[in-house]
């Protein structure tokens, strides 16, 4: 069965800028060190890379897509340059308030490509900056790797904050760490 990574965008990928909108090549920013272990990831190791993204808002007034997506098709060519490709690219435009299922922590928009295939999600893992990531491997079934700037960042979304202490498999800031502990795994 398949592994999975399922990894977070902004502020994992790219850093977050402070209006937390990517949308416009110049906030482009890549996380330290990102190429070089997510590519080494991709190539070395046994794990089906899937981007998992909120956007909030993206395609209304105040975050219009003509921004958006010259700014995201950097990003991915950047890393389809370096031998890191994203099998699936799912992002949620809906903003918090609308509590759409489609919107991380929730899976619907994951539901039709995991039960699709035979996916191992026990051991699988959620790559992310915000607790809903935490949350998403929870619902998932997964495993999360937090990339911890800032702990609290996207708690005020979560009911149960204390239950999802056992689904951080690795709590970091670094891509060299999240490869080293990944490649460490018992096969």
């Amino acid at each position: 069965m398949q592994k999975i990574l399922f990894v977070d965008r902004d502020g994992t990928l790219v850093l977050e800028p402070e209006d937390y909108q990517i949308n416009s090549l110049d906030k482009v920013i890549f996380y330290p060190e990102v190429f070089q272990y997510l590519s080494r990831i991709a190539k070395e190791l046994d794990f089906e890379l899937v981007l998992v993204t909120n956007q909030d808002g993206l395609g209304t007034d105040s975050f219009p897509e003509e921004g958006f997506w010259p700014a995201h098709d950097f990003i991915m060519k950047s890393f389809a340059n370096e031998g890191v490709y994203f099998s699936q690219v799912f992002i949620d435009k809906s903003f918090r308030q609308e509590q759409k299922p489609t919107r991380k922590p929730g899976i619907g928009m994951l539901l039709s490509y995991i039960n699709n295939e035979d996916y191992d999600l026990a051991h699988s893992f959620v790559i992310g900056d915000r607790i809903t990531d935490v949350q998403l491997a929870y619902n998932l079934g997964a495993k999360a790797i937090f990339i911890a700037n800032d702990e609290l960042l996207g708690a005020h979304e979560i009911d149960h904050k204390e239950r999802l202490d056992t689904t951080i498999a690795l709590k970091t800031t670094s891509w060299k760490a999240i490869y080293d502990f990944l490649k460490h795994l018992p096969a």
